[in-house]
């Protein structure tokens, strides 16, 4: 009786101290997942400025950050560069190229920094490609766009600002435009990016006021998020 109850104590030490492991693997990668936000929207709606600012104010919040945006900097995305320009490539390529430009991006530098704790920023990720390229020819669909995309990371927070497609393009005037640049084309991008936002519970901030105000609605949702999350 005494032995059988022994090893009963022994095998319920292994099982409780195999369980302790467990738990304790799994605390330590949550410890060390950072937090992956994105910023979207139309062009010319500030995604890079204010992911730059929002990235100096977590930096002095003594986070560790990672700067990011699509198109990348490799071979893919200054290729996606010059053809963003070229009204004869094919709509199915612009569409085949992001999404292979985004899972580089992804699995080569996002997900190895998350890992790393860092918190990532990038201006413009998938929902720029859902949007964008569903609207470029009717035989592209949103799912398969978002099916071309799959295998990819969810972001944790998606912030969509909003701007009127008139001042986005005042904003642009000095610039080179590009092939999705016309007021008509922003006008349904705008619409789709508002329409993704209520499905997929995104933030939606209007980038219209000045840079102060919209960076400080910016990082109110992110602060609050990273209190609840992390």
């Amino acid at each position: 009786m005494v032995l059988g109850i022994v090893v009963r104590l022994i095998v319920n030490n292994r099982v409780f101290q195999k369980k302790l492991d467990e738990v304790k693997g799994f605390l330590s990668k949550m410890e060390k997942k950072g937090l992956f936000i994105v910023l979207d929207g139309i062009d010319g709606c500030g995604s890079t400025t204010h992911s730059r600012i929002l990235a100096e104010h977590l930096k002095v919040q003594n986070y560790k950050v990672h700067l990011t945006h699509e198109p990348t900097d490799t071979d893919l995305g200054i290729l996606i560069r010059k053809y963003l320009k070229d009204k004869t490539i094919p709509s199915y390529t612009d569409a085949l190229l992001f999404a292979a430009d985004r899972a580089l991006h992804y699995f080569t530098e996002i997900q190895k920094k998350l890992d790393e704790g860092y918190i990532v920023i990038s201006d413009r990720y998938k929902e720029s490609s859902i949007v964008y390229q569903s609207l470029q020819s009717e035989e592209i669909t949103v799912e398969w766009v978002k099916k071309i995309n799959k295998f990819v990371g969810k972001p944790d927070i998606t912030i969509i600002l909003d701007i009127d497609p008139k001042l986005s393009l005042a904003r642009k005037h000095n610039m080179d435009l590009e092939k999705f640049e016309d007021i008509k084309f922003l006008k349904e991008v705008r619409r789709v990016f508002l329409e993704r936002a209520e499905e997929e519970n995104y933030y939606v901030i209007s980038s219209d006021d000045i840079i102060e105000l919209v960076q400080t609605k910016i990082q109110k949702i992110v602060d609050e998020e990273i209190n609840r999350i992390l």
